[in-house]
C-alpha cells in the first residue's frame, strides 16, 4: 500500500511559469522516502500540494489509499508535517510549546512527555525555545508533529543548516521513529549526501520534472554505470596506447588514465600489464562513482 500517491501533478504560480510539470510519486508505506532536487526545483510546491496548502490545479492525490479532497480531514489527522522554518513560540518553553497544540490536536497531556522524550528534550526545563540552538528547534518541531501519533511524516529540509552532528542526530532519530515506531517519512532535501544513509526509496526532481524514481539500490546500479577506474602512470601516453586494442574508450584526463570501471580481477591484470611492460602504476583510484556524483550528473542534464 502506498501511504501517498501523487499523480500527474502540474502547477504554475504566475501565467507561463510552471513550477510542477506533471510530476507522480509514490511513497510506500513503511518506507522513507528521499525527495531529492536543487534548491527551487518543485519539492516544497510538492510538499504544501500533497498537504493542501496549496489548491490543487491539476494532477491526482491519494492519501492511504484515499482520495485526498474526499476524506481530507481523516487524512490529515495522520500526518505530521515540517514544511520550512519550525513554528515555534519562543518565549515559552519546550513543554509550554507542546502545550498549545496539545489543545489544538486534543491528544492526553502525558505525550507531551512522551514525545519530548522521544525527540530527546525532555531535559531542557525551563528554558525557551528562542535560546535553543537550530537543531534542538528541528527536534522541537518534529515533537510537535509527533504528538497526535501521526503514521506518515513530512519533513522538508529537516537537515538545513544544521552542523554536522545536528545532521547525524536527525538522522538517528528519524531511523528510530520509522524502524521502532513504524511511522512512514517523506523527507526532502537538495543534498543527497546528507540523507543516503536514511532513506530506502528516492525520487529525484529538476525545474519541475522528476527525473527519476526508485530504490536506493537501483540508483546505486546507475552509480556502477559512470563509475570509473583512474590509474596514475609514469607515461601516460605509452600505457593508453598499450591498452587500446582491449579498452578502446580509456582516455587521458589530467594527465591520468581514466577507464570504466572494472572488476578487481581486470584491474588486477592491466596492472600487471603496465608494469610488465616497464611503466611505473603510482595509484589506482575510482572516480565519479559516490551517490553525490550521481545525484548531480542526473540534476545538470
Amino acid at each position: 500500500m502506498y501511504s501517498i500517491e501523487a499523480l500527474n501533478l502540474s502547477h504554475h504560480f504566475t501565467k507561463g511559469e510552471r513550477v510542477l510539470d506533471d510530476i507522480s510519486l509514490r511513497v510506500k508505506e513503511g518506507s522513507i522516502f528521499g525527495f531529492l532536487g536543487p534548491n527551487g526545483a518543485g519539492k516544497t510546491t510538492t510538499l504544501r500540494l500533497i498537504l493542501g496548502l496549496l489548491r490543487k490545479q491539476q494532477g491526482d492525490i491519494r492519501l492511504f489509499g484515499k482520495p485526498f479532497e474526499q476524506h481530507r480531514a481523516a487524512a490529515l489527522r495522520q500526518i505530521g508535517s515540517l514544511i520550512e522554518s519550525p513554528s515555534l513560540y519562543g518565549q515559552l518553553n519546550a513543554a509550554e510549546n507542546l502545550l498549545v497544540w496539545q489543545k489544538v490536536y486534543q491528544c492526553p497531556k502525558k505525550r507531551i512527555a512522551e514525545v519530548l522524550d522521544l525527540v530527546g528534550l525532555s531535559n531542557t526545563g525551563a528554558k525557551k525555545a528562542g535560546q535553543f540552538s537550530l537543531g534542538m528547534k528541528q527536534r522541537l518541531a518534529i515533537a510537535v508533529a509527533l504528538l497526535h501519533e501521526p503514521s506518515l511524516l513530512i519533513l522538508d529540509e529537516p537537515t538545513n543548516g544544521l552542523d554536522p552532528g545536528g545532521i547525524v542526530e536527525m538522522r538517528t532519530l528519524l531511523k528510530i521513529l520509522n524502524q521502532e515506531y513504524g511511522i512512514t517519512i517523506l523527507i526532502s532535501s537538495h543534498l543527497l549526501s546528507e540523507i543516503e544513509k536514511l532513506v530506502t526509496e528516492v525520487g529525484i526532481i529538476n525545474h519541475g520534472k522528476m527525473v527519476f524514481q526508485g530504490s536506493l539500490d537501483e540508483l546505486m546500479e546507475r552509480q556502477q554505470q559512470v563509475a570509473s577506474l583512474i590509474f596514475e602512470v609514469n607515461r601516460v601516453e605509452q600505457a593508453l596506447q598499450m591498452l587500446a586494442d582491449q579498452h578502446p574508450t580509456a582516455v587521458i584526463v589530467q594527465g591520468k588514465l581514466k577507464l570504466p570501471a572494472l572488476s578487481n580481477e581486470d584491474t588486477a591484470a592491466i596492472t600487471r600489464r603496465l608494469v610488465t611492460e616497464g611503466i611505473d602504476v603510482y595509484g589506482i583510484t575510482r572516480g565519479d562513482n559516490d551517490l553525490e556524483t550521481i545525484f548531480m550528473n542526473i540534476t545538470n542534464n
